[in-house]
């Protein structure tokens, strides 16, 4: 007997995993590596087209930047970040004359370094 809604040729192999979500909201979970975080209308849309994880930066001081530009603007993307169901990882300048800067970005909370 096939579950109405259920495709009569869906094949469920060795690899398949079953997990029991009734009740719950699931979603594809699309990943999307290279965001340029300029408004939180962004976060909404992406939500809206199935995203569950963004990667990137904000515009920074250019209009062409993809990294946060310093440890404390780390800092204020991760507490702007906190009100979205999304995941966000956030990426540093990963070029500089001073090191020092660079693992200051890594402890303010980014994922990784853009060069």
């Amino acid at each position: 007997q096939i579950m109405d809604g259920v495709h009569p040729k869906l094949i469920c192999g060795v690899a398949t995993t079953v997990r029991d979500a009734e009740g719950l909201i699931t979603t594809p979970g699309g990943i999307d590596v290279h965001v340029h975080f300029d408004s939180a209308q962004l976060a909404e849309h992406a939500i809206a087209s199935g995203l569950t994880t963004m990667i990137g930066g904000s515009l920074g001081p250019i209009t062409v930047g993809i990294d946060c530009g310093g440890e404390w603007n780390v800092g204020k993307m991760l507490q702007a970040s906190e009100a979205w169901p999304i995941n966000f990882g956030f990426l540093g300048r990963g070029n500089s004359s001073k090191p020092e800067s660079l693992a200051g970005q890594l402890r303010g909370g980014c994922l990784g370094l853009k060069i």
